[in-house]
């Protein structure tokens, strides 16, 4: 496809601005400007995961260790659409930052047709297996029933679901995280409303809570399509899906580490809960809530940092390392400051945050140690995933892939493993907290290198796109 071929709906007027706007306005003002919606973003999506958890603690220990054990299935749709999404988008942004449109129109295209069918298979495979498949993510028996009807709605939305967050990072990557953000929003305050009329009203119990998150991702994703039609966004047109080889190697290039990020999330929460499950429900359900409040934590970080990959994307693709960098220095700063102060709120309120969702002594015994020993590593996180987003965005596949395959991968199945059999719960309780100390020390020197390798002038790195025109 020729580089010359717009979009539908958009001009080279409102192109030649947006890119104008991206290579030029002040990066500081920029990386806010664009961050402000992508940070509500984050935090709203976190609230679908948040309601779910606060709504269904009222039911039981065991239904809240049922949420807490679909939330592995969860995470691994989030890892599809991620993959895809920052797969298509990365490469989107380096394409409109060097002004080939044709390119990016045909990758959205794909990268959302894509999601959705991978979503689909993923429905059909964990519907045929409901009962073994929730075994497998670590369900208790007491637990089992109440696994299966909140993963049996979820199965159901998984490919809007992905499809959702594909469009969401479209949007956010072309510097138009607005759109975004009112799909988002509409669908978590949907949510909000439904979760209690389905639980409480209808009495549908666990099963209503999965209900009532999956109507509200399809609205999320019929309004984030209209979003893709706005104002020189780039729309997704299915006769421009064209997959093959050079399309899904850009998507790796550019997804894989989102991929293992949140695909090695889902492995270790399985086997987190796996561990947990040989020490009752309590310490499920305890765990479950730890990891949904600082998931909602993290969500302004992640959303900070997704306001600094457009601009990343586009100078990057313009060869403005300058920009790139200085707009990094800037959010790890801000970024650490800020997850400071949230780490001391979370230490010495930590009781009450454990009790909002469970008021269960077990519960919030060992939820509060278990919030309390995160809090000592959570300032760390700043420097690794704003180090992980960078080099994701610019390319650099290999590294970003290994430090992305580390905190909620790797390192934190390894402590996992070594810890519980001596310590037990407390191992368990170790384990993320020794997991974020080592993704720390090990982002340092990868870091360092890649910010070595973007010197001013230099046009000895790779291209921008090794996505041909055949597409």
């Amino acid at each position: 496809m020729a580089d010359t071929v717009l979009a539908s709906g958009a001009g080279d007027s409102e192109r030649d601005e947006k890119y104008a706007r991206m290579i030029d306005a002040p990066v500081e003002r920029l990386v806010c400007e664009l961050a402000i919606p992508t940070i509500s973003i984050m935090l709203i999506s976190a609230l679908y995961n948040m309601a779910d958890t606060y709504f269904v603690g009222s039911i039981g220990t065991s239904a809240t260790g049922a949420v807490g054990i679909s939330f592995s299935l969860m995470a691994f749709i989030q890892a599809v659409g991620f993959f895809f999404g920052h797969g298509s988008g990365n490469y989107i942004s380096r394409q409109m930052g060097a002004k080939n449109w044709g390119r990016a129109s045909s990758m959205a295209a794909t990268g959302f047709l894509s999601a959705m069918i991978t979503g689909a298979l993923m429905a059909v495979f964990g519907l045929s297996r409901l009962v073994p498949f929730a075994r497998f993510l670590g369900a208790t028996e007491t637990i089992l029933p109440y696994a299966c009807d909140y993963l049996f709605y979820i199965l159901i939305g998984a490919p809007w679901m992905t499809g959702s967050l594909v469009l969401n990072n479209l949007l956010r990557f072309q510097g138009s995280a607005f759109y975004g953000m009112i799909g988002m929003i509409s669908g978590a305050v949907l949510n909000l409303a439904l979760d209690p009329l389905f639980i409480f009203v209808f009495g549908m119990g666990v099963g209503g809570a999965a209900l009532a998150t999956i109507i509200s991702q399809f609205v999320s994703c019929a309004l984030l399509l209209v979003g893709c039609t706005r104002k020189g966004n780039i729309s997704i047109d299915p006769r421009n899906f064209s997959p093959g080889f050079s399309a899904y190697k850009e998507i790796l290039r550019g997804g894989l580490p989102s991929l293992f990020r949140q695909g090695f999330a889902s492995v270790a929460f399985i086997c987190m809960n796996q561990a947990a499950g040989g020490y009752g429900d309590a310490v499920i359900a305890a765990i479950s809530i730890v990891h949904r409040v600082f998931l909602f934590a993290s969500s302004a970080l992640v959303g900070f940092g997704q306001g600094f990959q457009p601009v990343c994307g586009f100078n990057y693709g313009a060869r403005r390392y300058d920009r790139v960098k200085k707009g990094f220095w800037f959010c790890v700063r801000t970024s650490s400051f800020v997850l400071l102060a949230l780490a001391g709120v979370g230490y010495f309120f930590a009781p009450g945050i454990v009790a909002l969702f469970r008021d269960d002594a077990e519960v919030i015994r060992v939820g509060t140690l278990t919030l309390r020993l995160q809090c000592f590593t959570f300032p760390l996180m700043g420097w690794v995933l704003l180090n992980n987003m960078m080099m994701q965005t610019i390319g650099k596949a290999v590294r970003a892939s290994i430090l992305a395959l580390t905190r909620q991968g790797l390192f934190l199945v390894a402590f996992l493993w070594i810890l519980t059999p001596p310590l037990g719960v407390l191992g368990i309780q170790l384990s993320q907290p020794a997991s974020d100390l080592a993704t720390f020390l090990l982002a340092i020197p990868l870091s360092v290198s890649v910010l070595k390798e973007m010197k001013p002038g230099e046009t000895s790195l790779r291209e921008v796109s090794a996505y041909d025109d055949s597409i």
